[in-house]
């Protein structure tokens, strides 16, 4: 076994107190992401893991990319028919996390999701580049292959139908909206006595602020 109770690290870069804070939870985390946009040590920003509960009854953890979000909700993409569109369509309660490691911050969202509007789907489709198209046509997301070349070999052949054609949006392949109903931010401080400020949504569309324990 190896032991890893050497590790030690003390965060010492930030606090995250009541009377600084805006009350609304977008508004912090609006903040908080603009100043990790402007850290120039963290490559992706947008980075999150979504957390869904699958048909197995197991929790399972992913990073994917966050691609928008406003006071309705965060948007990600992916196929609707892989594992996690499969849990989502069976559970639609998630949870989203951010970690920024060099900020030593953490968000966690828990969260509702749903199918965005069609139309949103396929204009966000159509920014992405032919590459990533290809990509979402070819791939069966989740499902089993019996090697790499099969996947190659699919998309040379759709690079050859698609040479000066539009690809449209598969109708598997689609975003995501999740509302959120609590986010915790967390800051973390010396002596493991971390601050962390959860905010749930009430019913006047408004937040309340709470603090934890660490």
């Amino acid at each position: 076994m190896k032991d890893l109770n050497a590790y030690r690290k003390s965060y010492e870069k930030s606090e995250l107190l009541e009377n600084s804070i805006s009350s609304n939870a977008m508004e912090l985390f609006h903040l908080w992401f603009q100043e990790a946009e402007n850290s120039d040590t963290i490559e992706e920003v947008n980075a999150m893991t979504v957390a869904t509960i699958g048909l197995d009854g197991f929790p399972k953890s992913r990073v994917v990319l966050l691609k928008q979000y406003s006071e309705a909700g965060f948007v990600f993409y992916t196929n609707y028919n892989s594992e996690k569109g499969k849990a989502i369509e069976n559970n639609p309660n998630v949870c989203l996390s951010f970690f920024w490691h060099s900020l030593e911050r953490q968000i966690i969202i828990k969260g509702i999701a749903a199918k965005v509007k069609p139309e949103i789907s396929d204009a966000y489709f159509a920014s992405r580049p032919k590459g990533s198209q290809l990509g979402a046509v070819v791939s069966n997301q989740s499902e089993i292959i019996a090697s790499r070349a099969i996947l190659e070999q699919k998309l040379t052949n759709f690079e050859i139908e698609f040479i000066n054609k539009q690809i449209s949006r598969p109708e598997s392949w689609g975003g995501y909206i999740v509302k959120a109903l609590e986010i915790e931010f967390w800051q973390g401080r010396p002596n493991r006595l971390h601050d962390r400020i959860r905010f749930k949504a009430n019913d006047n569309f408004g937040w309340k602020m709470e603090r934890l324990s660490p």
